[in-house]
């Protein structure tokens, strides 16, 4: 989101310095045809230098901001580094509508043409927005779409050239009287109130939508399109009507913006409850949500700035004037909303001070104030309304506590059980107190594959249940790193109280520059699960992030990246381990638990290469303070640790076969967003088993040769087990309960057991089944008892529990 505001603002801030600058120059140009074609060229030349500019600027730009800068200054750097790369281009961009228009003025022969130029050129915007987002990027990545988008400016200016209409010069003596005309105060600030009021109307409801669609790369580029549209439809439409230009009609233009502004507001929290069914359409819907929202104000907005655009050209003989003033208050909003605004009146309440800001702008005349009465009455209602909230709460739970900045929403949401979650933009949930013995595992899991780590980077916390699990482990310091101050305020609501030591120390940063600025070096660093369909996320696995944690990592290093398989499609998951293993090439995969409800994978990459010390294993988990950590999410002995392990680097690339990489010129998980989107609707399980299908472990190359012909049959019997016990999770009917589930379950207990008696997971289930039935069901107890003693004969807890019911 930071990154967006930054290219934003810069973008309209090159946009005002191209207009002032050279708004004279081109209406005193003989030719506006050739002025427009240099103008094109230039934007061209630099998109092409931008392929190779902007990677060095943003590889650049972390280490001079070092791990840990100051607020100010990292706002200041987002959003001043897009402003002087993209200058030259936007700068350039900022003279092209002057010219277009002269051009246009002239073949009509001095016609009012300027809300039509400025719509027709809004409408080329429209198109370039879905054709880059939804073809050009997905298929050729950025630096060829940068190449192709200079060569439509080659063929724009090479068009103004070739098929321009025969130049008609102004007369110069008419441009200058206009010069000398004094532009009204009243003007100039209606110009940059309304370019603050509407890019900051964009910003409050992008980050609105955030919390209602999916909040892809795609959901920014039909929101960003839908806004554009209307602006671009309205401006043609008021061309069309040939309205007056005088302050009845703008009065009449500002009311309607800021009515049509207050039904968003009004409308939003309806809008949200009915999205879930929209989005079964997939981008059709999302695109139709975008339209909702931004349609209506955005047209009365492009009709509002094509009133103003004209009246500046009557007075100054130019639309440079206006478009420079206009786009100075564009660039400033972002910021505002950003710093300012949202922490201040939180993002709806926002919407409604925006209407507001349009009807200050009214003139002081009776037939522009008549406008005003309608929605400033609206206005005072909405504000009078309960502040509606965009989080989703289930029956019978609460919302406990919210915060709003700029980037997210954060919410703590208690469900009808007593379980607590964190929620991020009220749809996405980043664990809570049901998975905190997940969370730990995410931690302990990692750092018992290092011999002896004393230094520790986590990269997101969510509720800094895993940060808290690796502060427990001896010895060892740990740093988490987390982008979103919202979610570390909540971090109090999932604290646990049972844990002991000091608060692990928490930086709020963005992953990537943390990781490519800091200069310290960590024995384990672990990156959380991060769903790879919001927009963002698929940067934090590519080829180059995990390259820039590999050169955090100490020798004997080890990364973990944590893969949340029940948000993954296939292409994606291919793609990440692609991309891991070309820079970790003796990676290895691992679960962290035999859920099928939230299957969760770890790539497991060593600096050094190799696999886990195993005599190393044994000895830690023989410390005492390391064993009772370890026993209480279920890591007693290596047997339980090492039946996590799916594959070595062999498995995972016959897994990953060939294809694309996830790269940041082609960031292929990016793109597939809406098939990771998708995957939230089928079964979670479904990934997990075609993972475990196609991917066959080999214990030798996990195990070192001395206790392979020891250790290694166990090991395979374990993994087959396994590899059962989770297909028969997956295949049990709904959430049986009680006898139900007995009856559902145990079969495909006994077969795993039957395969591995060491299997404990299957194993302790069909004991506890098999006391909870004696009760109420002695033959079925003694029943089951007698095929677990069957399935696994060298286990004694079954055939204690057939004495037991002998005696009875």
């Amino acid at each position: 989101m930071m990154a967006v505001l930054g290219a934003i603002a810069g973008f309209f801030g090159g946009l005002a310095l191209g207009a002032f600058v050279l708004d004279r120059p081109i209406r005193r140009t003989r030719s506006p045809r050739t002025a427009y074609a240099v103008l094109e060229a230039i934007i061209g030349i630099w998109g092409l230098l931008c392929i190779w500019l902007l990677p060095a600027a943003g590889r650049s730009l972390a280490p001079l901001l070092g791990p840990e800068p100051a607020p100010a200054l990292l706002w200041a750097a987002s959003f001043g580094l897009p402003t002087l790369i993209l200058l030259p281009a936007t700068a350039a961009m900022g003279g092209t509508l002057t010219a277009l228009e002269r051009m246009v003025r002239e073949a009509r022969h001095g016609s009012r043409v300027t809300a039509a130029v400025y719509g027709a050129n809004t409408a080329g915007a429209v198109a370039g927005t879905l054709v880059s987002t939804f073809a050009l990027l997905p298929a050729l990545g950025f630096s060829v779409t940068l190449a192709c988008l200079a060569g439509m400016n080659a063929l724009c200016a090479l068009g103004a050239l070739m098929l321009g209409v025969r130049n008609t010069e102004m007369p110069l003596q008419a441009v200058q009287r206009s010069e000398r005309m004094a532009l009204e105060s009243r003007l100039t600030l209606t110009l940059l109130a309304t370019g603050v009021l509407g890019i900051g109307f964009e910003v409050l409801v992008v980050r609105l939508a955030a919390q209602v669609l999916q909040d892809t790369i795609y959901t920014f580029a039909g929101l960003l399109a839908a806004y554009l549209l209307g602006t671009a439809a309205g401006s043609l439409a008021w061309q069309r009507a040939g309205n007056r230009v005088d302050d009845a009609s703008l009065g009449l233009l500002l009311a309607g913006t800021a009515l049509t502004c207050l039904l968003t507001a009004l409308f939003m929290p309806s809008i949200a409850r009915v999205t879930d069914s929209l989005l079964a359409w997939g981008v059709v819907g999302e695109l139709a949500v975008a339209a909702a929202l931004f349609l209506a104000p955005s047209a009365a907005m492009g009709a509002l700035f094509g009133l103003l655009a004209e009246r500046v050209r009557e007075q100054r003989g130019s639309l440079g004037w206006a478009v420079g003033v206009n786009s100075i208050g564009a660039a400033m909003a972002p910021m505002l909303a950003a710093i300012l605004i949202i922490p201040a009146l939180g993002a709806w309440t926002a919407l409604i001070a925006v209407a507001l800001g349009y009807l200050l702008l009214i003139p002081l005349r009776r037939a522009a104030l008549m406008w005003s009465a309608l929605p400033a009455t609206f206005a005072v209602i909405l504000l009078l309304l309960p502040h509606p909230s965009l989080t989703r709460v289930p029956g019978g739970g609460a919302l406990l506590a919210v915060r709003e900045g700029p980037m997210v929403t954060a919410s703590v949401v208690d469900d009808a059980s007593g379980a607590r979650y964190l929620e991020v933009n009220g749809r996405f949930r980043m664990g809570g107190t049901s998975s905190a013995r997940s969370d730990y595992r995410q931690a302990v899991l990692p750092l018992l594959l290092h011999p002896a780590p004393h230094h520790a980077l986590f990269l997101g916390i969510g509720t800094g249940a895993t940060l808290a699990g690796g502060a427990q482990v001896p010895g060892l310091s740990v740093h988490g790193v987390e982008l979103s101050k919202e979610v570390v305020e909540l971090l109090p609501w999932f604290a646990d109280p049972t844990l002991k030591g000091p608060a692990p120390r928490i930086t709020v940063a963005d992953a990537r520059r943390h990781v490519a600025a800091d200069s310290r070096h960590y024995d384990v660093i672990v990156a959380d699960l991060f769903h790879p369909a919001l927009d963002g996320s698929g940067a934090l696995y590519t080829t180059e992030h995990f390259a820039a944690i590999r050169n955090r990592l100490a020798p004997e290093g080890v990364f973990c990246q944590w893969l949340p398989l029940y948000q993954l499609d296939l292409p994606s998951l291919r793609a990440i381990v692609r991309s891991f293993l070309e820079v970790y090439p003796a990676g290895s995969a691992w679960l962290n638990h035999y859920s099928v409800r939230t299957p969760m994978l770890a790539l497991i990459g060593p600096r050094g290469g190799g696999g886990p010390d195993l005599d190393t294993l044994d000895q830690r988990l023989a410390e005492s303070s390391i064993a009772s950590m370890a026993r209480q999410i279920g890591f007693e002995t290596d047997m339980d640790l090492l039946g996590q392990y799916l594959g070595g680097s062999r498995a995972l690339s016959a897994f990953a076969g060939s294809g694309p990489r996830n790269t940041d010129d082609r960031p292929f998980v990016t793109f597939d967003a809406n098939r990771n989107v998708k995957a939230l609707s089928e079964p979670p399980w479904k990934l997990l088993l075609a993972v475990i299908q196609v991917m066959q472990p080999d214990p030798a190359e996990l195990l070192p040769l001395s206790i392979r012909d020891a250790l290694g049959p166990r090991l395979l019997a374990y993994w087959r087990a396994r590899d059962r016990f989770l297909e028969a999770g997956a295949t049990l009917p709904g959430d049986p309960r009680g006898a139900a589930l007995i009856t559902a379950a145990a079969p495909g207990l006994l077969n795993a057991v039957r395969l591995s008696p060491e299997f404990e997971p299957a194993y302790r289930p069909l004991i506890a089944m098999a006391r909870s039935l004696m009760a109420s069901d002695p033959a079925a107890a003694t029943h089951l008892l007698h095929e677990i003693e069957k399935a696994a004969p060298s286990r004694i807890e079954a055939r204690e529990l057939l004495a037991h019911q002998g005696r009875r």
